[in-house]
């Protein structure tokens, strides 16, 4: 699905492997972030949505990201879990790129690349194509209580392999392991959909100019997939830097 809405917003593998759940408060790098853009609200969405499932379950050394929208709400069926935030950030996105408009579902990995969002292996090929990224973003959380907000620090430290900048935008990012709905209305209504690492909140934690550098955070939202950290390069540009903990 497209709309035409005005381009503004506030912003946003060496080897694919398979490989069993990470402990959890273990900080670690992804090797690609994969941001799937969708709505519940979109007859188009739910092929992508369980493309993101199936890769989630697959692939560890990815950091799998599900963005709902919200401009599909008013056809007559709202995404308990849309927020105007992430559309926004999607645009920011679609202007960077130079797009005209904005659409579901839409797969960006780590900020720079488009690919088709129900095309499995190519999301996959696309992540393995790029370089890994930096390891420059550790996470320490000061809580273990999962059914708390994560509270904690992030420390920023400077790699060879880092391309921040002043420019540089850190965000924190907490998400939920799975969500089962049932939709009752609008396009999909009947349906029962199954979506993957879904985000419940996304605050901003300041620039960035690549030294050393020590932030503390407070999420307000419990999440129990886990909390990452990206690091992009001004609004709506490639994520430079990453890092995760899952729950």
């Amino acid at each position: 699905m497209k709309t035409t809405a005005s381009l503004f917003g506030v912003i946003a593998l060496a080897t694919i492997a398979v490989s069993g759940p990470l402990n959890a408060g273990q900080s670690i790098v992804p090797h690609a972030v994969v941001e799937l853009y969708t709505s519940q609200g979109c007859n188009s969405c739910p092929p992508a949505d369980r493309v993101l499932h199936e890769l989630n379950q697959e692939h560890n050394d990815l950091l799998l990201l599900s963005y709902h929208v919200d401009y599909w709400n008013y056809l007559g069926w709202t995404d308990p879990f849309s927020d105007a935030f992430y559309s926004a950030r999607q645009r920011e996105y679609a202007n960077h790129m130079r797009e005209r408009y904005v659409y579901t579902p839409q797969v960006i990995i780590n900020g720079d690349h488009v690919v088709r969002a129900t095309a499995k292996q190519r999301i996959e090929a696309t992540s393995r194509s790029l370089a890994p990224l930096p390891d420059v973003v550790d996470i320490d959380l000061s809580n273990s209580d999962t059914t708390k907000p994560a509270q904690g620090t992030v420390t920023l430290v400077r790699s060879e392999k880092s391309s921040a900048a002043s420019t540089s935008l850190v965000w924190m990012v907490g998400f939920d392991n799975e969500h089962q709905r049932d939709v009752l209305s609008g396009e999909n209504a009947g349906k029962r959909l199954v979506h993957a690492n879904v985000v419940r909140e996304m605050i901003g934690l300041g620039h960035w100019d690549g030294a050393r550098r020590e932030i503390p955070f407070a999420m307000t939202t419990p999440t129990d997939g886990g909390i990452a950290v990206l690091v992009q390069d001004g609004r709506g540009g490639p994520i430079v830097a990453a890092s995760l903990i899952r729950f």
